[in-house]
Parts: structure tokens; sequence; C-alpha cells
């Protein structure tokens, strides 16, 4: 009986699908850990680990990878109480791991399979602080009153504000090379872009006062220990960055700031501040080293649907008052 080359696509279509996706997923994290993209490899190993668990089995085939299935695991997280944020990150990170595999001709593509799922980005969170919130984080309680952790949490809150908004990933690596006397010219961690930043007085006095003093380490700040290197040195930063979070709620707590504080507080509340002092977005883009003006504005939605509001606010009083402004 002659197959017809209609049922030989079926036949081959479902070879394909008996393909392992958790070792297909397992090879791209081990390339990313070959790329030095520890960062990456531990999302898609986390994104790895919630599927499985998910699919209830240590080996998952890629025609589990379906719109009925990637449904109820958007589900399965929410139930985990996890972040729509996280949800996408998860999302994102199984599409791309797909969209690699149908390069490679593993599978045969599905356009339309991640359609339904949520895969965006939501900035509903408030992560600025106001001006009285941040200036009681940095200022409010005398530094002889804090414990050593919460000092060393303060001075390196300090330096990321009073250095444009500087990540704290960027702060513990900054090396010892990278201060030329009152400037610092270093490349972000994560894209590699050159910052030159001029350090202010204020600033300039707690490098002198803070500085690592180990001199077999490589590092300005003895934030990392300058003995680790690859996954290693990529696992002691993340323990280094939990210590400064956990530190920060703590500080914020003792200083009265009851808004949830993270690493990424100063960054935001000095973008948004910046905005309030009508510098530009262009300028703030550039003073952070972003690739363009629409990763900036990620930063600024708070702030815009704050003025909106205000906006809005005022052109129902101006209405309610027939016409009249305020004097």
């Amino acid at each position: 009986m002659k197959i017809t080359y209609y049922v030989k696509s079926i036949i081959r279509n479902l070879m394909r699908n008996k393909k392992k996706f958790n070792e297909f997923m397992n090879k791209t994290i081990e390339e990313l850990k070959d790329e030095k993209r520890y960062g990456t490899a531990h999302i898609y190993q986390s994104t790895l680990n919630a599927f499985s668990e998910f699919c209830g089995c240590k080996i998952v085939y890629f025609h589990q990878l379906n719109r009925a299935n990637l449904k109820e695991f958007e589900t399965y997280l929410r139930d985990k109480q996890l972040s729509w944020n996280t949800v996408s990150t998860y999302m994102r990170t199984l599409r791309a791991t797909y969209n690699k595999a149908v390069d490679k001709k593993i599978i045969t593509e599905n356009s339309r399979l991640f359609h339904h799922v949520y895969t965006g980005v939501k900035n509903d969170i408030k992560r600025a602080l106001e001006v009285e919130e941040i200036n009681k984080l940095l200022n409010e309680v005398p530094l002889k009153k804090l414990p050593e952790d919460l000092i060393r949490c303060r001075v390196w809150a300090n330096l990321m504000f009073q250095l444009r908004g500087m990540p704290f990933v960027d702060l513990a690596h900054l090396h010892k090379s990278d201060l030329k006397g009152n400037t610092l010219s270093y490349r972000r961690y994560k894209t590699g872009g050159q910052m030159i930043v001029d350090i202010p007085i204020t600033a300039m006095k707690l490098i002198n006062k803070y500085q690592n003093t180990n001199q077999d380490s490589p590092y300005l700040f003895p934030i990392l220990s300058g003995t680790k290197t690859g996954e290693d040195l990529y696992t002691e930063y993340q323990q280094a960055l939990r210590t400064m979070n956990y530190n920060l709620g703590r500080l914020a707590k003792k200083c009265g700031v009851a808004t949830k504080v993270s690493s990424y507080t100063t960054r935001h509340t000095w973008a948004t501040l910046a905005k309030y002092c009508n510098f530009s977005e262009q300028l703030i883009c550039e003073a952070f080293g972003h690739s363009s003006v629409k990763v900036t504005e990620t930063y600024l939605k708070n702030f815009k649907n704050e003025e909106i509001k205000k906006a809005n606010d005022a052109i129902i009083l101006y209405v309610s008052n027939n016409g009249k402004k305020r004097v």
C-alpha cells in the first residue's frame, strides 16, 4: 500500500511531538551558562521546574506544550499567588524555547500558540517613593543609631540614589579601576553600555569612607568577596541582593516608610523626581543608559497616571465651578 505525502507528514509530526521538551530546554540552559548568562539560565530553570511540576512528570514532551495546557498553566501559577509579571516571564521563556525549537525544525510552528496567555508587563505597582519618603529612608535616622548591617544598607542606597539611580547590580560590580578622580567610568552589567558618572561631593565622602579596604579584591565596595567567578559569582551576588532587599525593608520600617521598598526603589524614585523637576524623558534615558526612551517610559508610567488623575480632577473641579478657576 502506497503511503501518501499527507500521511507521511502526520507521522513525521507525531514523531516530532515525541521529542522531549525538557531535554531541549536543559540543553538551552547549559548553553546560556556557557555564555555566562547565569541570570537568564536561572529564569529558564525556574520556568522548566514550574512547568514540569504543573505537568506532574519529570519528562515533558513538546506535545504537552499546547493551548489548553498553557492556559491551565497560567491559572495554576495565579492560584499559587504568583504575580502577573512572573506569569508573563514564565510564558515568554516557554515561548522563546518553543520558537528556538521551531527554528531548529524540531517541531512545526503554531503561530498563535501563546496568543491567549499573558505575556505583557504590568506597571501597576508603585515603585517610586514620594520626596518625603525617600528623604526619610536616606536621612531620617542618624547612622550611629543603626546597627552595622543597616548602616551599610543605607550607604549603598544613598550611593545608588546619588549616582543617578544606579542599579544595585552595577554598584556591587564596580571595580576599583572604574573610579577615576571624581568620576566613575564603567559598563552597565546588564547591557554592557558605557557609563560616565560625575560623583557628587556627598557621594564622594561615602565612597572614601566605605570603599573596599581588601587589597586582593578588584571591587570598589565590599559587597562581593572578589574570590568568586562564573556561576559561583552569580550565586554570591544573588545572596547579596537578597540581603540588601531584606535590610531595606528593615530600614524602611525603622524610618517610618510604609511603602514597600527594594533595590529598585532608588532608581525608580530618581527617575520620577527627575520628571517632577521637569527634566525630559530623553535626558533621564541617557542618565540611566537605556537603549531607548521606550525603556525609560516604563519607569514613569505611574508618574503619568498620577498626572492624568490630577488633570482629570482639575477638569471636574473647573466644570463644577462653572468655568471659574480657583484663585
